[in-house]
């Protein structure tokens, strides 16, 4: 059957896969805080959505869905399978419209415009015995140079039969776009015939409307695309207005809404946003084809009848072949856990956006108690001749590909989050990751920062608080991306020692010791986008492309974070290597990642020991990479710059601790050796349930501190998978695997730890049907953003996967 599925794939693309990732990876659902929205990687291009809404009354439009809300209150919506290469599906429930949706994206390569694609939705009704009345809306809208097109022939009633639009833009040239009813036929069985309603009050009246396509073509000043929806419902509701102004006798009453809340079916001159209506009563099913001209390949419903299901069956095929079931878990629940791991890597992949836009920086502002050095600072760019201005400004537009932590709450880019995200995302698809990687990288300025928050034009600000919009060149995040550069070298490494010693392996011992991540299966599924893992030219001139950015951006760490020693006459091993966040407030440290985690009053002698230690895990990470591409001078300072950060890491003589996450992070990033006798405390703490253990996972903050549990309670105590996942990294390829007096200890408290988490997190989404944000430290229920699992498994609990895909204790 993987064969099978494999030649259909082939089949049905004319083995015309383009070699290029910036093809492959063109077009995909990049505006994931639509529940359904693709459009290229190009920054002024096409773009579409959809939206729908119930016609069973007259209010159901004023909850129009399309933009992924809380508010909506939906079941859930998730991808069930998604790769970046082909596609995927996604199931929708929406029970106050009885309907259950069914998204398909099916990528179809060739030509040399990035390819074709086809969609696919799909309604059926979620109980069978009440009705399902449903009005879909799917719209194409152009920003930018090029223009769209109307084909089909215009009817003031609406359109019988396909509908078709054609389109040119400078980058993908010539291409046509219909929508069509899909009458499929797979494995013998009929797809839904999709009807009308025709039953309500005043049938008579509008039988040359019932049951066709309707349409608007409205011209959208430049920018403005992302607000269709407001455009097209404002279109209908002014048709809506003037049906109803004829129907005004109580006696006969309105008429039905299907009838009423149509589309006007008029297109202006110079229109640049077309919508297509289609209304149905009950079961229904239609297909969107995007066909690029240079493929010269002209798609039908059969690609997706026959490419869909074999992508799925491919797609669990490779996935088993990737992430084999942990021969130490039970077998009886293979099925229910292979699905749910399924789930979250897809809905992470299917979660990755590309935005393009302005985004809004203030270079001036400090709280008090970091003026005096940020003032040093300023002075210093403006005798370099940069002259600063006061106030918040817009900056110039800028472009980037990223996962999202949540499709309604945070459908941007985090820095802190992305990390974490590429290391997941890096283990099924390592040339996509690397693609992620770089874009973050390409926003680091010529000083050496990038925005923790990346708030890149006007529908992502729309998403944001205007307190929070503002960024501030002098504050940093934790520089997660350092893990993704690490995990990809020792993904190299592995690959190499699989293939056994030749020329082109010289070099690609890093002295990483045994922090790997998990080995990647060497079957020809399973080896789908590791382009930069099979040929070490290609992963030295990556490294070497993105090198000196990240160089920079260390450069900035050091100087715009660097912490006070001698100025308090501090007794430290290093007089340089000492660090704590800019930009926290009272009660705050935003920065840190950790927001609300207790510390000690803000003041400029503070210093952070997350930070000291982040910035020897990043330190690190430099050494290795300029061992690797040959900056050998580099890789000397670097190794001394570690000595001496961890040198102070291991010097006790200036940290105040609050005992919980911040106590741990030298074991988290596996900085402390395995003979270091403060392991035996931080086990000790950590294994102790009068603090941070818990039969759930680790709390954020010891139970016995005063702080636990109370006021906004978002790092005082709540589980955070993530966090988790760090210390059973590390026990597992340091402290558990190597030499030292707390082996022993590491191995079980990893082995135990493991188990915690994996059950808690799939009871509670058995129980809810959510993975959540942080569980309770006390209950370990699912707290804060349910909705984290519902639109997307993203943010940190997907790190649940990982945890389950460890090695058991024993290996």
């Amino acid at each position: 059957m993987k064969l099978a599925s494999q030649l259909v794939l082939l089949g049905l693309v004319q083995l015309a896969f383009p070699t290029e990732d910036e093809k492959t990876f063109l077009w995909g659902p990049y505006r994931p805080n639509l529940y359904f929205g693709l459009r290229p990687r190009i920054p002024n291009s096409l773009m579409t959505g959809l939206m729908w809404f119930g016609t069973h009354d007259y209010q159901s439009i004023s909850r129009t869905r399309h933009a992924c809300e809380q508010d909506d209150k939906l079941d859930s919506y998730t991808w069930t399978e998604y790769d970046a290469r082909q596609g995927g599906v996604q199931v929708i429930q929406d029970s106050a419209n009885n309907v259950k949706l069914r998204t398909e994206f099916f990528k179809v390569p060739g030509g040399e415009h990035g390819g074709s694609w086809a969609a696919r939705v799909k309604g059926e009704p979620i109980n069978s015995h009440v009705s399902s009345r449903i009005s879909t809306i799917f719209y194409f809208g152009l920003e930018g140079l090029g223009g769209l097109e109307m084909e089909t022939d215009e009817d003031e009633n609406g359109i019988k039969g396909e509908f078709k639009l054609s389109g040119s833009t400078p980058e993908l040239d010539d291409f046509v776009i219909r929508v069509v009813d899909a009458y499929a036929l797979v494995n013998h069985v009929a797809g839904p015939n999709n009807t009308a309603f025709k039953n309500g009050p005043h049938t008579d009246d509008f039988q040359e409307r019932i049951g066709k396509t309707h349409f608007i073509g409205q011209p959208i000043s430049a920018g403005g695309i992302w607000k269709a929806k407001d455009s097209i419902l404002s279109a209908l509701i002014i048709r809506a207005r003037e049906v109803i102004s004829s129907y005004q006798d109580t006696e006969t009453g309105l008429p039905d809404p299907s009838y009423v809340l149509q589309l006007p079916d008029e297109a202006y001159s110079g229109s640049n946003l077309f919508a297509v209506q289609k209304i149905f009563d009950g079961p229904f099913q239609f297909d969107v084809f995007f066909e690029s001209g240079s493929s010269k390949q002209k798609l039908s419903s059969t690609i997706l009848d026959q490419g869909v299901p074999a992508l799925v069956d491919n797609y669990s095929q490779r996935f088993r072949s990737v992430f084999p079931y942990p021969s130490d878990y039970d077998k009886e629940k293979e099925q229910s856990l292979e699905t749910f791991s399924k789930a979250i890597t897809s809905n992470l992949i299917a979660g990755v956006g590309y935005f393009y836009g302005t985004s809004i920086v203030n270079r001036k502002f400090s709280f008090e108690w970091d003026e005096e050095e940020d003032a040093a600072q300023s002075n210093a760019r403006e005798e370099e001749g940069d002259e600063v201005q006061p106030g918040a400004r817009l900056t110039d537009p800028k472009a980037l590909l990223t996962a999202t932590p949540s499709r309604s709450f945070f459908p941007r880019g985090f820095y802190w989050d992305e990390g974490f995200h590429l290391l997941h995302i890096g283990q099924w698809d390592n040339d996509f990751s690397l693609e992620i990687l770089k874009s973050w990288i390409d926003l680091i300025d010529e000083d050496g920062w990038v925005a923790r928050e990346q708030i890149l034009g006007e529908e992502a600000r729309s998403k944001v608080p205007q307190e929070f919009q503002t960024q501030v060149p002098n504050y940093a995040n934790p520089p997660t991306l350092t893990m993704a550069v690490t995990a990809f070298i020792t993904r190299l490494k592995i690959v190499a020692a699989s293939k056994g010693p030749s020329d082109q392996d010289l070099g690609l011992d890093f002295g990483l010791g045994s922090g790997s991540q998990v080995p990647l299966a060497s079957s020809t599924v399973a080896a789908t986008g590791n382009k930069y893992l099979d040929s070490p030219e290609e992963a030295l001139s990556f490294l070497k492309s993105i090198y000196q950015p990240l160089k920079r951006h260390y450069d900035w760490f050091r100087r715009t974070q660097r912490g006070q020693i001698k100025q308090y006459a501090r007794k430290a091993r290093s007089r340089t290597e000492a660090y704590r966040w800019r930009g926290r407030s009272e009660l705050h440290v935003l920065t840190s990642g950790m927001d609300d985690y207790p510390r000690g009053p803000p003041h400029a002698g503070e210093l952070h020991i997350d930070l000291i230690s982040w910035m020897a895990f990043f330190t690190r990470t430099m050494k290795e990479m300029a061992g690797y591409i040959g900056e050998i001078d580099d890789e000397i300072t670097f190794g001394e710059i570690e000595t001496a950060t961890l040198g102070n890491i291991n010097d006790e003589s200036y940290h105040v601790c609050h005992k919980g996450y911040l106590s741990l992070f030298p074991l988290f990033l596996s900085l402390l050796p395995p003979t270091a006798p403060q392991l035996g405390h931080i086990l000790d703490l950590l294994r102790d349930p009068e603090h941070l253990w818990s039969s759930y996972g680790i709390r954020s903050l010891s139970a016995a501190h005063p702080e636990f549990g109370q006021g906004e309670n978002y790092w005082k105590g709540a589980i955070w998978v993530q966090m988790n996942y760090l210390v059973l990294s590390a026990l597992h390829t340091t402290y558990a695997a190597q030499p030292g007096p707390y082996q022993a200890r590491a191995k079980e408290i990893y082995s135990e730890l493991r188990r915690n988490i994996i059950d808690n997190v799939f009871k509670e989404y058995e129980r809810t049907g959510y993975v959540w944000e942080q569980y309770d430290a006390i209950s370990g229920e699912g707290k804060r953003r349910q909705a984290f699992f519902a639109e997307n498994i993203q943010s940190y609990s997907h790190y649940v996967f990982s945890v389950i895909h460890l090695p058991d204790g024993h290996h």
